[in-house]
């Protein structure tokens, strides 16, 4: 791809992704419409999936991202759940498919059917990520898609390299796939465990944000890389990683924090509007190989694959729930008795990415005996087909789904309550703390200023108390709104006045930019204590 082509790509897809801010309809899907759209206006360039650009080039990076903003605490506890569905279904989903496959299309080899199966058996992490933020699923749920899809892909590329590996000729069997699989998940847990600590030290003891941020950037490629370096899982070696990092961020310092999550926030979206859009843009790529397979026929297996695939979803997801609870007395004193409404949707939510179509293009063209690869091109073109069909099917019908079984959704009031809590004991702890240090006669202050540090603490825990107070009866806001409205128009007349002191010459443009600084962190500061 030309760097015109790749601009173009990155441009129009973040502009999609930000016109999708302002309707109903879940990114994602207005990104693959468009790319749908667009693959065919005259003068658009063929946009190649390479497997070799988005398996070690974009999957880590959106691993990471989405395993930082997860909750190593949350997924161990949901962690039978996850485990069932990230490998178990895979595997599952892998066989059924494959088989059903088999059985639909004439002529096409159970090796190669498998491979398919293989390919469109993972959902897919980005597109699980983007619409449970979107739909506000309930935690749990999104605990358990969320950790489904950071590891199932895993599973599938193990599984993918088995079947393929027989379909090829070289010999593959059961047992050899069972001990790839345990040696790839080993491998990439032991060089995710190696490498979390040593990197986790390094991002503590560099003090320069911008160089802690650049160490950000580069640490899923390294932890993948390695990984498959030595044919482990870099999967989840980008995981374990993302997951440790996480969960010790407080540990770095609050300058590298700001930073990263900004610089990361931006990754995500570019990647993921991208992926997204890269979809779509696929289709003229996948027809134009197509050939015997074209017409009727290629519809009806399309359509009969994608059946398989939902269809499956429900069989494996309904039993690996109710299935513990009636075998375990501990399940059930432990876990609450769960509805039919939350699998349905854990079935229902599981569409397939960008993932299992950088797969499908790196099956290869031939076998070992030099003939095509059986049934390449109608592989791929049921992977595009899957794809699409889960995104649109699914991530259209899935927000009102939820709406219609009326899933309970975030307690925010709860939520609220326990902030306010968590932060009124830490308030205490801090205004004894600063009492302690301003009763030594090192740590002397004049009155105001000591009285301003007893002002932000007492300012910090009454901001979370007064975000459950009534609106405003004139405007409509809330506490932390006006409070917020009227931070913002307070430091936006002081910043003003700096820039009429730089126009008359008064100040220079470095001491603009210091300036302008300190009340850029007095205004986070003030959205945060609201927001």
């Amino acid at each position: 791809m030309g760097v015109m082509p790749l601009l173009l790509l990155v441009a129009g897809s973040a502009v999609v992704a930000a016109v999708a801010r302002r309707t109903p309809v879940p990114a994602p899907l207005l990104l693959v419409a468009a790319g749908l759209v667009v693959s065919y206006v005259p003068g658009v360039p063929d946009y190649t999936l390479d497997p070799h650009i988005v398996l070690p080039l974009i999957l880590p990076p959106l691993l990471h991202s989405a395993a930082t903003d997860s909750s190593y605490l949350d997924l161990r506890a949901q962690l039978r759940p996850v485990a069932l569905l990230s490998v178990g279904y895979v595997l599952f989903a892998t066989v059924a498919v494959g088989w059903a496959a088999y059985l639909i299309v004439p002529d096409l080899p159970l090796t190669a059917a498998l491979v398919l199966g293989a390919v469109v058996a993972p959902p897919d992490a980005v597109a699980a990520t983007a619409v449970a933020r979107r739909v506000g699923l309930p935690s749990r749920i999104t605990t358990i898609l969320q950790g489904e899809s950071l590891v199932n892909d895993a599973t599938a590329i193990t599984a993918y390299r088995v079947a393929l590996a027989a379909a090829v000729g070289e010999g593959a069997t059961w047992a050899g796939g069972i001990g790839e699989f345990l040696l790839a998940a080993a491998g990439g847990i032991g060089f995710g465990l190696v490498l979390m600590v040593p990197i986790h030290w390094l991002r503590t003891h560099l003090k320069e944000a911008l160089l802690q941020n650049t160490l950000s950037l580069l640490i899923p490629f390294v932890a993948y890389a390695a990984a498959e370096q030595v044919h482990a899982s870099g999967v989840l070696a980008v995981v374990v990683v993302a997951l440790f990092l996480g969960h010790r961020a407080w540990e770095v310092d609050f300058a590298t924090r700001l930073q990263e999550e900004a610089v990361w926030k931006m990754v995500a979206f570019v990647l993921e509007s991208a992926v997204f859009a890269l979809i779509g843009l696929q289709l003229p790529v996948v027809l134009k190989g197509l050939g015997e397979y074209e017409g009727v026929r290629a519809a009806w297996y399309a359509l009969a694959v994608f059946l398989v695939v939902v269809v499956s979803r429900f069989v494996w997801v309904y039993p690996a729930i109710f299935l513990p609870r009636m075998l375990s007395a501990r399940v059930r004193e432990r876990e609450e008795n769960p509805t039919w409404k939350g699998p349905f949707i854990i079935s229902w939510a599981a569409m397939r990415g960008v993932v299992s179509l950088a797969i499908a293009f790196s099956i290869p063209l031939t076998v070992h005996g030099g003939e095509e690869f059986p049934g390449r091109n109608l592989v791929l073109f049921l992977t595009f087909t899957t794809v699409i069909g889960t995104l649109v099917v699914q991530g259209v019908t899935l927000p009102t789904l939820i709406r219609a079984l009326k899933l309970p959704g975030r307690d925010v009031q709860a939520e609220t309550l326990a902030e306010a809590n968590a932060q009124a004991q830490a308030s205490r702890v801090a205004e004894q703390h600063l009492e302690e240090l301003l009763s030594d006669e090192r740590n002397a202050l004049p009155p105001p200023l000591a009285d301003r540090l007893r002002t932000v603490l007492e300012r910090r825990r009454n901001a979370v108390w007064e975000r459950l107070g009534q609106v405003n009866p004139i405007t409509g806001e809330s506490v932390d709104d006006t409070y917020r409205r009227l931070s913002r128009e307070m430091i936006g007349a002081e910043r003003a006045v700096f820039v009429k002191l730089r126009d008359g010459r008064y100040i220079d443009d470095e001491m603009l930019r210091t300036l302008l600084r300190r009340l850029d962190l007095e205004e986070a500061a003030a959205y945060r204590e609201a927001a």
